[in-house]
């Protein structure tokens, strides 16, 4: 299966849209927008449709218009459902269309369409379509997002460590938020799996990954589609929260990790970011956030050449990546005739800029290259930009804490820690804030992975609380990060009894990440201690998957669980334990597909592309998850206080 397969799927989910956009104003919820601009062409596409205007949901203005199309990422319920109801109170629609990923709780297409009609005043118009694929933000050729779940995240283990074993977690035993979450990913899957005409095996490591596997191979649609599908595809399910380094790491040699992790986010949008425009105008303005211009952004799905650049960012190394914007930019100004003076060597961020200046007085060149020159702005700003230093900074103390892991306990790992977190008049741009703080201690507990508990640790944790609670309670004005995990928006609010218990609720979320591998038996481990020789190092635990995928002398896979669907499956199973039965491989099928849930990041796709490109050749790799992650990210899906809270409001 190739990827045109995959963009005829993101075509498939936006084309009940596009029929019926024509005088229409169009509603997206904020999950569809992300899907849109990744992979559905913007909300120009819609507009070309005959739209009259594209809004968000929930609406700031009524409609001036007697024709509305809202588009959903899930189902009509909770705060979509009174964003919907807003809309249509206010009485001056006549024709309203509903395009939703799955059916109202408790109701089918005909209560949903009564419940809209009486929303609108009886009088009316109405019809809802359900979508068949899933509504994907394609990021790059191998990664696709749900932007829909990206607040997805496994809930770590108890205070006491799994007791029960976590095979005992079923989908009963989650709370109402993330149970929710699971069965539309499930249901999201088997629409995805229905486009592409899937017959796959299903196989987990984590606990909430073989919730997951366990849902969709028992769900009924899935069961019916396995029955007549003929493409045959492994899926493996990973979670997040066993290996929490790779997603708060600076390892990565990546110019596309280092944008998304240092430019503002584009408002409302989880994975894309704002790039500064300024530098193609006559406007002069030292101002960084200036908002007269709109941004540009890193998603160019309507232009091939921006398109192969950043595939370029995402899969070469960062050196590679600037030569090839450059080499993209000479020969764009080459076609349009700019006079560009072509030099060698080392590429700087003021030679792109130099180059970028040539297209400012020329519309027809700006309006050719348009997104090319997002992507390349958005690398100057990368390589100028204060936190791009400090990227090299906290690769060296994480390097430094890998060492410091294998030779000594934690406490003294606390302690070297210690001395780094400075108030806010105490640091200089090259310290830590609190926040990057928190960003060492996910990546120090994470690797050191299960911990002698003692007074000596209690002592050294309760000293790097106090230092942190002094910190948080310093800053003149919260950033927006910490605001979500405090909880609150200004400086006044923030007492040191509040900092304290966010602070606690931390440590003990730290500890449980510590715990998080403790019922590994291949995969417990992902840290390399070193020798007198060899550095100490990170050995991601995706890495120690996949390579267990792809060994060729297929052993049975100890974490790598498979999920039966049926009947069959347990039989093999059984039988296998005394005659000689192939059991299930993740490695036996043409696809394979790896879902990580609760997010991935750039690093982690570029790593299993490469590894089954050479350990398996012929294999076509394809990586879904729920997020992109950057270490700030990451920080906010563990510690926001906001997280996955059920959707009630009605």
């Amino acid at each position: 299966m190739a990827v045109p397969e995959l963009r005829r799927v993101y075509r498939q989910a936006w084309e009940p849209v596009f029929a019926r956009a024509r005088r229409a104003i169009v509603f997206l919820d904020a999950a569809s927008a992300e899907a849109l601009h990744w992979g559905g062409g913007g909300a120009g596409k819609l507009l070309a449709a005959g739209a009259l205007a594209v809004r968000a949901l929930p609406a700031a203005a009524a409609a001036a218009a007697d024709r509305v199309v809202f588009v959903v990422s899930g189902a009509l319920r909770g705060g979509t459902a009174s964003a919907v109801r807003g809309v249509l109170g206010h009485g001056a629609v006549r024709h309203c269309v509903l395009v939703s990923g799955g059916e109202a709780e408790g109701g089918g297409l005909a209560e949903m369409e009564e419940t809209l009609r009486r929303w609108m005043g009886e009088s009316g118009h109405v019809e809802v379509v359900l979508r068949g694929p899933p509504l994907l933000a394609p990021v790059s050729a191998e990664l696709c997002l749900l932007p829909a779940l990206a607040t997805l995240l496994p809930p770590p283990p108890g205070p006491g460590g799994p007791s029960t074993g976590p095979t005992e977690l079923g989908l009963g035993a989650l709370p109402a938020g993330l149970r929710a979450a699971v069965r539309a990913l499930v249901g999201d899957l088997d629409a995805l799996f229905t486009s592409l005409g899937l017959r796959e095996e299903s196989f987990a490591v984590g606990a909430l990954s073989r919730v997951v596997a366990a849902e969709l191979a028992s769900y009924a649609p899935a069961r019916n589609r396995r029955r007549t599908a003929t493409n045959k595809a492994s899926v493996v399910f990973v979670d997040r929260t066993l290996d929490l380094a790779g997603a708060v790491g600076h390892h990565g040699d990546n110019l596309a990790e280092k944008i998304l992790s240092v430019l503002p986010k584009l408002p409302g949008h989880k994975t894309d970011v704002m790039v500064n425009m300024v530098e193609l105008t006559e406007l002069q303005t030292t101002d960084e956030t200036c908002s007269i211009i709109a941004p540009g952004c890193l998603a160019q799905p309507n232009d091939p050449a921006a398109k192969a650049l950043w595939e370029s960012f995402m899969n070469l190394k960062q050196k590679e990546a600037v030569m090839e914007a450059r080499r993209h930019l000479v020969e764009a100004a080459s076609r349009e005739n700019l006079p560009i003076k072509m030099s060698m060597g080392r590429v700087t961020p003021e030679q792109l800029s130099s180059y970028i200046q040539l297209f400012r007085n020329n519309l027809k060149a700006l309006e050719n290259h348009c997104g090319l020159l997002q992507l390349v702005l958005a690398t100057v700003q990368t390589l100028k930009h204060s936190q791009t230093s400090k990227w090299d900074n906290f690769l060296a103390f994480e390097r430094l804490l890998l060492q410091t892991i294998g030779e000594s306990e934690m406490p003294s790992v606390l302690n070297q820690l210690l001395p780094m977190i400075k108030s806010y008049n105490e640091r200089t741009k090259d310290d830590y804030t609190c926040e990057d703080i928190l960003v060492l201690l996910v990546y120090t507990y994470s690797v050191v992975g299960e911990i002698k508990s003692g007074k000596e640790l209690d002592a050294a944790e309760e000293e790097m609380k106090r230092a942190l609670v002094k910190a948080i309670c310093d800053e003149p004005e919260p950033s927006p990060l910490l605001q979500k995990i405090t909880g609150c928006d200004s400086s006044l609010n923030l007492t040191s009894q509040k900092a304290t218990g966010v602070v606690n609720g931390i440590f003990r979320s730290l500890r449980s990440i510590a715990r998080a591998r403790m019922h590994m038996k291949q995969f417990n481990s992902i840290h390399n201690p070193g020798s007198n020789t060899l550095q100490a190092s990170y050995k991601p635990l995706l890495k120690q998957v996949v390579e267990e995928i792809c060994n060729p002398d297929r052993p049975d896979p100890v974490d790598i669980e498979h999920i039966s669907s049926g009947l069959t499956d347990l039989l093999k199973t059984g039988f296998s334990m005394f005659m000689k039965v192939n059991r299930p491989h993740p490695g036996d099928h043409p696809l394979l597909i790896i879902f990580m849930v609760g997010g991935v990041t750039v690093s982690e796709v570029k790593m299993v592309k490469d590894l089954v490109a050479t350990r398996k050749p012929g294999t076509q790799v394809i990586v879904l998850s729920s997020a992109l992650l950057t270490p700030h990210s990451a920080i906010e899906l563990l510690f926001a206080t906001d997280r996955l809270q059920p959707d009630t409001d009605i």
